[in-house]
């Protein structure tokens, strides 16, 4: 790969440095763990840009032991995240990743022997998961979460496979997590092959590290494609890992915190509530496997790296907008659909519940094969609820402009298909309560054709909006009065 596509950091910390380099990092000392941190957090997720900030001096904590919260809530530190520009807007920067990815080829992890997550190793009575200071993020959850910007490290026992998921983590007291997988993830595909056998699954919970690693981890790569081979790829070398002491898992040597230990299925604790990615407490509190922590490895001045979901549009749905609609993209156009010009996972839905497809049109049915093909394929399949299909003239991470093409292009009688008992999950606030308690987890999805009628699409009026041409000539001639 050549060094323009290389993401030029090492860890969280090299990061970080050129964060505050670019001005988008903020330091405050003396917030309080049990609610300033949660405060400050959601705030910044509801405005788009806001900076990075680094709390430390943590109320009941020592100096150093730090949380970092927003810090991929812009389009500049997302740029320096996949090693791309730093003056992309949104769309852009999604069209530029489509082209790296395309670029990239998957680099598997390096074995190494010692590492900075080495500096502390603590085993046994050694333990105390209280020793860092994880906030309790919304008002109502039902406890502290270490693991919001974190990712789980499984293997299955079958094949090896090794995969990285973020799930959320809560600390149940000094050696013992609870962690929640939706039904259908990788993550909890490894935990259940386990169970079935009646054995403990083996369990390394990554808490802070590279952000291109928890940004992978969060994302819907293909089955068992490995997250380390796949942001290996993107950062133009391998990572360099260890093997767990407890469980031979791999481990990146770079990382700011590491729990390592076994979830057993015969012991449970309720886990939750906790305030979801929908903006609800979508699955209230259940009896979730305990994890029992066997080593707990840091570095000196840890890092939690957190990134607890909000009402979207929050971090969350921010950075996985642009990162899940060029892999959507590029999963539909592997499936065959042409001339697909755009997709957007909108900020809005969480990046899940409302998807738009721009498309240039050239067969009968087109559209509506876009738009169940983007409902199911893996990227779009989990928790869906609305996909939008318009013409290549609308911007589809425009909000109005889509809401505009769907109100004047579509008919609700002749231009929506409905699919019904679709995947969704636990954390779904329309999923009644009696079916989340039968397992009824699933949902319909709306696939609506907001194109030009095809058979007539010449014949449909001419748009009173001007062309791109005139739009910059306006701009250059009359942009002053906008400043």
């Amino acid at each position: 790969m050549s060094d323009e596509w290389k993401v030029s950091y090492r860890d969280l910390r090299d990061w970080l440095e050129m964060v505050q380099e670019v001005g988008e990092l903020k330091i405050v000392k003396g917030a309080t763990w049990q609610e300033d941190i949660g405060m400050a957090t959601e705030m910044l997720h509801q405005v788009e840009g806001s900076p990075a900030v680094l709390f430390d001096e943590i109320s009941d904590y020592p100096a150093g032991y730090r949380v970092l919260v927003n810090a991929l809530r812009s389009e500049k530190r997302l740029g320096i995240t996949a090693g791309l520009p730093k003056d992309l807007n949104k769309l852009d920067l999604s069209m530029a990743l489509s082209k790296k990815f395309k670029k990239c080829k998957p680099i598997p992890p390096q074995y190494v022997d010692n590492g900075p997550i080495l500096e502390n190793v603590h085993l046994d009575d050694e333990i105390n998961l209280l020793e860092f200071p994880s906030p309790i993020w919304h008002e109502h959850d039902g406890g502290r979460y270490i693991g919001t910007g974190s990712y789980d490290i499984t293997r299955d026992p079958d094949n090896g496979w090794v995969n990285l998921g973020t799930y959320r983590v809560m600390v149940h007291d000094e050696k013992h997590v609870g962690f929640y997988i939706s039904p259908g993830k990788h993550g909890r595909m490894h935990r259940d092959k386990y169970f079935a056998r009646k054995e403990p699954c083996p369990l390394a919970i990554v808490v802070g590290g590279d952000p291109l690693l928890f940004w992978a981890g969060c994302t819907e790569l293909p089955y068992e494609l490995c997250e380390y081979d796949w942001a290996g790829g993107v950062r133009g070398e391998p990572y360099k890992v260890i093997k767990g002491q407890i469980t031979g898992l791999p481990i990146p040597v770079d990382a700011e915190i590491v729990l390592e230990g076994f979830a057993y299925y015969d012991d449970l604790k309720t886990e939750g509530p906790f305030g979801e990615w929908t903006g609800y407490y979508g699955s209230g509190f259940h009896q979730e496997p305990r994890v029992e922590i066997k080593a707990v490895y840091h570095r000196n001045n840890p890092i939690i790296l957190a990134c607890p979901p909000n009402c979207p549009p929050d971090e969350q749905a921010f950075f996985r907008a642009i990162i899940r609609s060029p892999l959507l993209k590029e999963q539909m156009e592997t499936a065959g659909i042409p001339d697909v010009k755009a997709v957007w996972c909108h900020e809005v839905g969480g990046s899940r519940l409302l998807t738009a497809v721009a498309i240039k049109q050239r067969y009968p049915g087109h559209a509506m094969q876009a738009g169940h093909v983007a409902s199911q394929c893996h990227i779009g399949a989990y928790c869906g609820r609305y996909v939008v299909v318009v013409d290549d003239d609308v911007d589809v991470s425009n909000l109005e402009e889509l809401m505009w093409a769907m109100c004047t292009r579509s008919d609700p009688a002749t231009s929506i298909d409905i699919i019904h008992r679709a995947w969704s999950t636990p954390l779904d606030p329309r999923i009644s309560p009696e079916d989340k308690d039968k397992g009824r987890l699933w949902n319909s999805r709306a696939i609506i054709d907001a194109t030009k009628p095809y058979d007539w699409k010449d014949d449909f009026p001419v748009v009173n909006i001007p062309s791109p041409e005139r739009k910059k000539k306006t701009m250059e001639k009359f942009g002053y009065l906008l400043k």
